[in-house]
């Protein structure tokens, strides 16, 4: 079987899972490290004649990734477009299951059961905080309704302020959230590169956690590795008064 991801998450569960049914991905998946595939452009600007070139079986990608038109050019070509949705951990792990049946996996990979038993035992927080998280400024952006990022944190006691927005990545301006009233602000690494010294700046005196945006926003292996990873960068819980 020939597979074309657009989807850097996706691209690496099915190459780990299933090394050899890859022939191509987008410049932007990253891992795993030395994947030989065919690069066929970026997830919002795919080279489809590229693609329809490779000959695959099956291209796999996602609604909030990449771009409809896209995905009907690609079909128009011929090709069979698995899109997968996911907003929040327990839709990642049902639209993993798909793709990878989807790409002739017979039984579910361990790496897969293990992601599933990690997020399982998590510790219930007890105590939560409040948090503003961008991914993006000039214009800042941060993370609004039904996001899978949103959904991690909050099983690790951190809510975002913004989870009820009627848009999923609403532009907020600067001064509104420092005025939002969280606790911290969570800064990933993607798909802007956060750092110490690009970010906690624009907020002054509220504590800042530098996260590892391949923890908090892909779906694939590195699920095993974030919850523990995840704890490790974000502040713990404070108790509210008894």
């Amino acid at each position: 079987m020939r597979v074309v991801s657009l989807v850097p998450s996706l691209t690496e569960a099915v190459a780990v899972t299933a090394p050899g049914l890859l022939v191509g991905a987008t410049d932007w998946c990253t891992h795993p490290a030395g994947l030989d595939v065919t690069r066929i452009g970026g997830t919002k600007n795919p080279d489809v004649a590229a693609i329809t070139a490779l000959r695959p079986d099956l291209v796999v990608a996602n609604e909030e990734e990449n771009r409809a038109p896209d995905l009907a050019a690609l079909r128009a070509a011929g090709l069979d477009v698995l899109v997968t949705e996911v907003r929040g951990l327990d839709q990642a792990f049902a639209e993993l299951d798909r793709v990878l049946r989807a790409c002739g996996v017979p039984e579910r990979p361990d790496w897969l059961a293990e992601a599933r038993a990690a997020w399982a035992r998590l510790p219930s927080p007890g105590a939560y905080r409040t948090a503003v998280v961008p991914v993006w400024r000039r214009p800042w952006m941060v993370l609004g309704r039904e996001t899978f990022a949103g959904d991690l944190l909050a099983r690790l006691g951190v809510v975002n302020v913004y989870a009820d927005h009627p848009e999923r990545y609403p532009r907020v301006p600067l001064d509104e959230l420092r005025a939002a009233g969280a606790d911290l602000v969570v800064l990933p690494d993607e798909p802007y590169r956060f750092t110490a010294d690009d970010g906690p700046e624009a907020f002054g005196g509220l504590p800042a956690a530098l996260v590892d945006g391949r923890y908090l926003t892909w779906y694939g292996p590195s699920l095993a590795q974030a919850p523990a990873a995840l704890r490790a960068a974000l502040p713990r819980p404070v108790p509210g008064p008894s």
